[in-house]
Formats: structure tokens, C-alpha cells, sequence
């Protein structure tokens, strides 16, 4: 399989490195099969030759043209981490000839791959339209407003359309890679792993911070606070939009608009949030935790922590243990 990895100025390090080792990592173990797949053929291509990443170290890249067809075209994330900063510069002038290598490869039937911030210029581009994706989960709300277009879905670790993989914040970079290690040989994707230490991680959920998604819009930050304030209460969304000054319709739309999802599955993240943090850091009983958070029994507690954030109260206070 021949990949091409879009690199430009400015290209996150860990991302690049991380596809760059999975796949590197892959063609060694190749060996370890009893019937392994043909190796992988990695080149880094640009529109504008030699690039810097955002640390500042040297990448050599070659012309799309001057590269082998790809049969899949890698789109790593680049540096930058405030949205205004990244929708400008996935938007500019300058960038032209990076979303043309993106359009060329999607009209050319290539298969496109992208992970973090290089889901925007995928979108830049015009090819998500349509389509379900996922991107950092710190930038969801940005991206959804620039992009109404596109069926987001931030709390995946990868999403898949046709022709199109996208993958959450950084790290996902390594599930990205192995993912394309996995359809070629889910063997050698599951060995690689093992290797390099890599969990499955499915969702991003476990990692949002809903008070950081809410300040994007006044009234989803209002609402967040009053959650926060009446966490171990019955939630009445007519309350909290009464107590707001705003119809309970305008709150659903806020809601909505900023995070696609209702005020009720907002609200019950930031309340298996709080539950997640008071299961890490105290010695309270499940249950007494599931009350405080609002929830009725730790049943309750217990099944949506692991439909939501795949995860359990026991694990939670696992790792809180291997941390200290």
C-alpha cells in the first residue's frame, strides 16, 4: 500500500511522528506473521516542497505529482490550537494549494485520512459535506458553526465515511495509523499495538471537559453553571431556562447549535464528569456518588459511564490508584 502524508509549515510533530512510527512499526513486525500483508510505502508530500513542522524541525516533502499514486492521502494535524487562529489559517490564500491536493486526491477516488486539526482543512476543503466526522474535542463547537455541512460527532476517536477516516485530538493520530495497519491486517494492527503500547480508546467522551465546550456560547455556559449548581436535584430543563430568563425552545437551540446534542445529554455529561472525578479522588461508596451526581442508584450511575465514557466506577478507581 502506497501512503502519502500531506505535510505543510507548521505541521503538529507528534502527529506526523505518530502515523510515521505505527506504520514504520508495522512494516517491521510484518515478518512476525505467518502469512504477512505487502509492506506499506510511506512518502511526505507538499505543495511546497521542504517544510518546517511546528517545532521548528526540517521534513522533506516532495510534489504530490512527483510522489507514487497514493492509494490513501494522510492529512496530520498542524499547530495550532485556538480555533480563530486555525479556521484563519485552514482559510487562507496561502493554503490554496494544500486544499487542491485535497480535492484533486477526493475527485480522483483516493481515500482520504485525517486526524485533529487537519479535519478542518478537510472541511476547508469541501470534502466532509455530508458526511459524519470527528475532530478534537475542544474545537467541536467551532468547527460545527464554520461547517454546519458536516454530521460531527466529537465524542468518536475515529469516524468513518466513505473514502473518509477522520480521528479526534492528537493522540488519535496513532489510532488513525493504526486503523489503516488494521484494514490490511487486523493482526498486525492488534501486534503493533501491543508494541507500542496503544489502548483502545473508541470515544473521545471520557476527555471533553463540558465547562471548556460551554463557554462558546453565553447561554450553554449559563446552563452548565446552573447544572453544576443543582447537580444532586431531578433536572427540570423548563427550570433551567426559567432561572436563564429564556424560553425552554431558545435554550434547546443554544444547546444545540453550539454542542449537537440536547441540554439533557449536556447536562448528564457534566454530571458523569463530576461522578468520574469524585470516584478518582474520594472513598465515597458508588452509591453515595451516584446521589450526589443526581442519579437515583449506582445501577443508574454505573450503566451510563459505560455507555457514555466507556468506562466503570471500578476502573475509575483503578487508575486513580496507579497514579498515586
Amino acid at each position: 500500500m502506497k501512503i502519502s502524508v500531506l505535510v505543510v509549515d507548521g505541521t503538529s510533530d507528534s502527529g506526523l511522528a505518530a502515523v510515521l512510527d505505527v506504520l514504520q512499526t508495522a512494516n517491521e513486525l510484518r515478518g512476525e506473521l505467518p502469512q504477512p500483508p505487502p509492506p506499506w510505502q510511506v512518502t511526505c508530500v507538499g505543495p511546497y516542497g521542504p517544510v518546517r513542522t511546528a517545532a521548528g524541525h526540517a521534513v522533506t516533502a516532495v510534489a504530490p505529482g512527483a510522489a507514487p499514486a497514493p492509494d490513501v492521502l494522510v492529512v496530520p494535524g498542524v499547530g495550532h490550537k485556538q480555533p480563530e487562529l486555525l479556521a484563519a489559517w485552514v482559510a487562507a490564500p496561502e493554503r490554496k494549494p494544500v486544499r487542491d491536493v485535497v480535492r484533486t486526491a477526493r475527485a480522483a477516488g483516493v481515500p482520504l485520512a485525517a486526524a485533529c486539526t487537519g479535519t478542518f482543512l478537510l472541511a476547508e476543503s469541501g470534502v466532509l459535506d455530508g458526511h459524519p466526522a470527528t475532530t478534537s474535542w475542544w474545537l467541536a463547537p467551532h468547527f460545527r458553526k464554520r461547517y454546519p455541512l458536516v454530521a460531527l460527532d466529537e465524542t468518536r476517536m475515529l469516524a468513518h465515511a466513505p473514502g473518509i477516516t477522520t480521528a479526534g485530538a492528537a493522540t488519535a493520530h496513532l489510532d488513525l495509523a493504526l486503523g489503516l495497519v488494521r484494514g490490511t491486517s487486523p493482526a498486525l494492527a492488534d501486534l503493533t499495538a501491543r508494541y507500542l503500547l496503544i489502548d483502545t480508546r473508541p470515544t473521545q467522551a471520557g476527555y471533553a471537559v463540558p465547562s471548556h465546550l460551554a463557554r462558546t456560547d453565553p447561554t450553554v455556559s449559563a446552563f452548565e453553571r446552573w447544572v453544576c449548581d443543582h447537580l444532586d436535584r431531578p433536572l427540570r430543563i423548563a427550570d433551567a431556562a426559567r432561572a436563564q430568563g429564556t424560553s425552554e425552545r431558545t435554550l434547546q437551540r443554544a444547546v444545540d447549535r453550539a454542542l449537537g446534542v440536547s441540554p439533557l445529554r449536556f447536562a448528564q455529561r457534566i454530571r458523569l464528569e463530576q461522578a468520574a472525578h469524585l470516584l478518582r479522588t474520594t472513598d465515597l461508596p458508588t452509591e453515595a456518588v451516584a446521589r450526589r451526581v443526581g442519579y437515583e442508584n449506582a445501577t443508574t450511575l454505573t450503566t451510563l459511564l459505560r455507555e457514555r465514557l466507556d468506562t466503570t466506577p471500578g476502573r475509575l478507581r483503578r487508575q486513580a490508584l496507579g497514579r498515586r
